[in-house]
């Protein structure tokens, strides 16, 4: 493979802002695995956010990109896998597995699509440091139109309609809308567009916790809600907190640590077959198998306030930020009924934006 910019490569990020800012591009902000992908004639890597290649969990990709694209480019995007008119991360997540018959098995059964919202090369010119309004407008000369698997994200300079689809496609499973100044260039790994989310918050309870790596601290609180059976679920982590927090939590949770966690709702999460029928926290990490999954059991008495953006299916999708205790919230009131649920939107919409 011999292109202007070449793997290994770190996409470009964005930072957290509160509203929707003035006089840029504007894009949906995709639930899915980050990618870049490179393409040399018959060669092509798709490679991660932290630039680790993912061929081997998305064949079906490598066959169509390679169909697809321009025959030598590299594309920034995002692979995602939709079920019945929304975004599944949870599919996406299952592609992560050791088993090569397991990954081919589902890339047939629910293959994955690639949203192409960025172009970094194209023929034997980088466009690192061309304009992103120049860049867009050659990213929809080189994939618009294209067929499924891969789509062009649809973008707008229009600030009203960016509002309205920040409103509209939560409901297909998008968490929020991406901004980029059209007069900057690509500027990998650093934090140089701007992504604006969902802010919401939730009652729920604190049924463990998680060491730090390093230190016999606290590193995240385990939390939990009831569902329509009363069974408490692993919904998220919290680990937003100062290092002397951090400290004081260990000692302020030890009344409620339980020796014997066999009471325990999550008492079965060693166990890999029980986390088929509930949500248990301990799963086995497929990015890193070896990482520790152990954790601290407390009698499920305890409720906190955490702030949250986005939901998916039955868990907080990324890590949650705690708020403040609410001694005056029984644990059994903490239930999947005071989530915000946002009014349904058809997937295929959002994509026909893009064409």
């Amino acid at each position: 493979m011999d292109l202007p910019v070449m793997p290994p490569l770190k996409p470009m990020l964005a930072k957290a802002v509160a509203k929707i800012p003035p006089g840029m591009q504007y894009e949906a902000k995709w639930d899915g695995f980050r990618a870049l992908v490179f393409r040399d004639g018959d060669e092509l890597e798709i490679g991660s956010r932290s630039a680790k290649p993912l061929n081997r969990y998305f064949p079906e990709l490598v066959a169509a990109l390679a169909e697809l694209l321009p025959p030598r480019c590299v594309v920034d995007g995002e692979i995602v896998i939709a079920r019945d008119g929304r975004l599944d991360f949870e599919a996406l997540t299952e592609r992560i597995h050791p088993a090569d018959s397991r990954v081919r098995l589902l890339a047939e059964q629910m293959p994955a699509s690639f949203i192409a919202f960025d172009l970094l090369a194209l023929g034997d010119d980088s466009l690192l440091g061309t304009p992103q309004a120049e860049r867009r407008a050659a990213l929809e000369r080189a994939v618009g139109g294209a067929p499924a698997p891969l789509h062009l994200a649809p973008a707008t300079t229009d600030r009203e309609l960016a509002e309205r689809w920040f409103e509209q496609f939560e409901g297909a499973g998008l968490d929020g809308v991406v901004a980029k100044p059209l007069d900057g260039g690509y500027r990998p790994d650093q934090r140089a567009m701007f992504k604006i989310k969902h802010a919401r918050t939730a009652d729920v309870v604190v049924a463990g916790y998680r060491l730090a790596k390093n230190a016999p601290v606290l590193g995240s609180l385990l939390l939990g809600l009831y569902d329509a059976k009363g069974v408490l679920q692993h919904v998220g982590v919290s680990s937003a907190f100062s290092a002397k927090h951090r400290a004081e939590l260990v000692e302020a949770l030890e009344p409620l640590r339980m020796d014997d966690p066999s009471g325990h709702p999550w008492a079965d999460w060693a166990n890999e077959a029980a986390h088929e029928a509930n949500r248990l926290p301990g799963s086995v990490n497929r990015w890193n198998a070896k990482k520790d999954a152990s954790w601290v059991a407390l009698r499920p008495e305890l409720v906190c306030e955490v702030g949250y953006d986005h939901m998916e299916g039955t868990r907080f999708r990324h890590t949650t930020q705690f708020k403040r205790w609410r001694d005056d919230r029984e644990p059994s009131s903490c239930t999947y009924d005071q989530l915000a649920e946002p009014v349904s939107f058809d997937l295929a919409e959002v994509l026909g934006g893009g064409r």
